[in-house]
């Protein structure tokens, strides 16, 4: 077995069959399986898997037993030689895994892989690379100060579609030895949710592992699908960034008061922030239909003026068809283009202004996500 990915799923049923479809189209040339550690979702999230993907194994727990706990249990029952630790609310591309196992298996020292992620209004996501978030770096960023000596928080070292060296991988994406995952322990436990990414690739630096960002392949990151960005949220961020500073940067009494009254002053800031977002959607009316499936031009013309073309790599013409219609959303359709254009289209059309919506073939749904405040939105295609 080369790689298994164990994704690790909560209430988010959609998101989860587009990313294990995304998964089995890349794994045409490998040996790959894959694992779905369920945390009690109370959506149709393991009955969708059984019924439609019986070759995914599946584990039921009983309760949330959070993101730490469930990809351990993920990673006991894997058998590739390789893992990778996936969010349900990702789409890769055909060439992903092909790409990744060829970089890891160069080098000899590798810790954790992190590719480049995109999130689902095609911008470019800074946390696919980050330093060791440190009390200065941690200070520079919650105050918006970045340089080349500064912004060390988000590995401003490396461009964004620069390969190379970092500290952090995101744990929306993580890609490692399976028996190196276990020589340091995997992710820890004391983590419910957030945080066990950085911890598990500062476990890998202490072990004198190297951990990389690989730019060479993009994958959609559609971001926060999995949590409601409330008071909740905050509070598992809130007691993550509490355990990783105790365990990593508490060096005497005066340091760690000072480390407390600037957690407690984040979480005030976070907590303002998110209650005064707005959290509302453009309205959209006219939109482009990129596929040739009549049956969905036949449900979009009955909610919005629909154009429907068959150009698919031409951005220009795209870009025209845009300025011209006045188009508001695009619909892909992954049955007449692939999960790699997608994600071209989505980074070229990304200032376009337009929302951006995927049929993920053999399903009867649209999905989409662009704001990571609110949670995407699905339509089923009736």
């Amino acid at each position: 077995m080369d790689i298994s990915v164990v994704i690790v799923n909560y209430n988010v049923q959609y998101f989860l069959e587009q990313c294990i479809l995304s998964v089995k189209e890349a794994a045409t040339n490998l040996n790959v399986e894959i694992i779905v550690v369920d945390n009690n979702s109370e959506d149709n999230s393991c009955s969708v898997i059984k019924e439609k993907y019986p070759e995914v194994k599946l584990v039921e727990n009983k309760e949330n037993i959070g993101f730490s706990k469930a990809n351990n249990q993920g990673v006991k029952i894997a058998k590739g030689a390789y893992i990778l630790v996936l969010n349900p609310d990702t789409i890769i591309a055909e060439d992903t895994l092909d790409k990744i196992i060829f970089f890891a298996r160069a080098k000899q020292n590798l810790g954790v892989l992190g590719v480049k992620l995109i999130d689902g209004s095609g911008k470019f996501a800074p946390e696919s690379k980050r330093g060791i978030p440190t009390p200065s770096t941690s200070f520079n960023k919650l105050f918006g100060i970045s340089s080349k000596r500064t912004g060390k928080y988000y590995a401003t070292h490396l461009d964004e579609n620069e390969s190379g060296i970092i500290d952090i991988a995101s744990g929306a994406f993580m890609f490692m030895k399976r028996i190196v995952f276990e020589e340091v322990g995997g992710f820890s436990e004391a983590y419910f949710m957030y945080g066990e990414d950085i911890d598990l690739s500062m476990k890998l630096l202490h072990k004198g592992y190297q951990n990389y960002y690989f730019a060479s392949t993009q994958i959609i990151h559609f971001k926060g699908e999995s949590t409601d960005k409330n008071s909740k949220y905050l509070k598992y961020f809130h007691d993550a960034m509490k355990i990783f500073y105790k365990k990593h940067f508490k060096l005497n009494l005066i340091y760690d008061f000072i480390m407390r009254i600037g957690i407690e002053f984040w979480y005030l800031l976070k907590y303002f922030k998110f209650n005064n977002v707005k959290k509302t959607r453009k309205p959209i009316f006219n939109l482009l239909y990129l596929g040739d499936d009549e049956l969905i031009v036949e449900y979009l013309d009955k909610k919005y003026l629909v154009i429907k073309e068959s150009i698919l790599d031409d951005f220009s013409e795209i870009k025209k068809i845009i300025k011209n219609n006045k188009i508001d959303a695009i619909v892909f359709d992954n049955s007449r283009i692939s999960n790699k254009k997608i994600i071209e289209h989505f980074q070229e059309l990304k200032n376009e202004k337009v929302v951006f919506k995927i049929h993920p073939k053999t399903t009867n749904f649209l999905i989409g996500s662009t704001c990571p405040n609110v949670r995407g939105q699905i339509e089923i295609i009736e």
